[in-house]
């Protein structure tokens, strides 16, 4: 589920250290659904980044997102293919929800490029601005921006800090796992 209304309340964040890919992931939600994913930076960068999204204030919760860090756990041990969290993506515009929403329906272990993203939603000549709403997307892995590859099948840039090298770990673990999981996991 995806909300686009301006968030004015709290915002809760959790921390998961060590997962099979990423050494430090902080998640964020607002009372409307998950705002944000960072991997590999510390606390205080986080904090910095939140505030600067957000004037809502910065509440350690766990409880409040327990189920995103659940899911996001799952997914990078090879047991989740799709998340069921809601999304609030109220800090993106028009055009990057349009993007998003095109991107989320991309499947498990598959990948599409730019240029697809981009006549699927209507805009075929915007590939590079597809590009540039994947640069901005603040919730990587759930929103798969990494199965988003150039139009010559070539990994290209990706925002999450450990670039290309985190992409390329994301794909392979779907790749690895795409036929090994159970029909009845999500």
């Amino acid at each position: 589920m995806v909300r686009t209304i301006k968030n004015r309340g709290p915002i809760w964040y959790d921390h998961i250290a060590d997962t099979p890919i990423v050494t430090q992931l902080y998640i964020a939600a607002s009372q409307l659904g998950l705002i944000s994913i960072s991997f590999n930076i510390g606390r205080v960068s986080f904090l910095s980044k939140m505030r600067c999204l957000t004037s809502g204030e910065l509440i350690h919760g766990p409880e409040i997102v327990k189920s995103a860090a659940f899911q996001l756990l799952e997914y990078l041990h090879g047991e989740r293919k799709t998340f069921t969290i809601p999304l609030d993506l109220s800090s993106a515009t028009e055009f990057q929800i349009q993007v998003f929403l095109e991107v989320l329906k991309v499947p498990y272990g598959e990948k599409k490029s730019y240029a697809e993203i981009a006549a699927q939603i209507g805009k075929p000549n915007a590939a590079r601005a597809v590009g540039q709403s994947n640069a901005r997307n603040l919730l990587p892995i759930v929103i798969p921006c990494h199965r988003i590859i150039g139009s010559d099948g070539r990994l290209c840039g990706y925002s999450a800090h450990g670039g290309l090298k985190i992409k390329q770990e994301l794909l392979k673990l779907e790749t690895e796992n795409q036929n090994n999981m159970g029909s009845n996991v999500s």
